[in-house]
């Protein structure tokens, strides 16, 4: 019977320790979270649009173009760029093209209204004013 006995205490039982998998399942989960890129759009400049109550959604994705418009800089599709590089960009755009115009809500009259200009003067009128959803009052 003392054989049996120790024969018994002998024995392990044979389980998979979880813990090193689930280790490596975490850092798996946290290096991807890490390393994603969360961007909505190619936005470069950051910037308070204007609120407004009610508008539609854009259309397709095909043909869209993307300007952003602060006091003192363009971008045109996430890049900064100067009103001499933004004219050669407008004038290889085709009259469908989108603009998507956004806008700082403390920039110059002027300013928008240089930038305005050379679309008219490219012919370019598929024009839509980005602005933030507001509150009703």
């Amino acid at each position: 019977m003392a054989r049996n006995s120790t024969r018994r205490a002998k024995r392990e039982s044979l389980t998979f320790d979880l813990t090193p998998l689930i280790d490596v399942v975490f850092l798996l989960l946290i290096f991807f979270m890490v390393s994603s890129v969360f961007k909505k759009e190619e936005l470069a400049l950051m910037l308070n649009l204007p609120k407004a109550q009610e508008g539609k959604g854009q259309g397709k994705k095909n043909d869209v173009v993307n300007i952003e418009i602060t006091g003192q800089k363009i971008a045109y599709n996430g890049k900064e760029v100067d009103i001499e590089i933004l004219e050669s960009n407008l004038a290889s755009l085709s009259k469908k093209t989108l603009l998507n115009l956004r806008v700082d809500e403390k920039v110059y009259y002027k300013r928008l209204v240089t930038i305005l200009d050379l679309f008219q003067k490219n012919k370019l009128e598929n024009i839509s004013l980005i602005t933030q959803k507001g509150n009703k009052k």
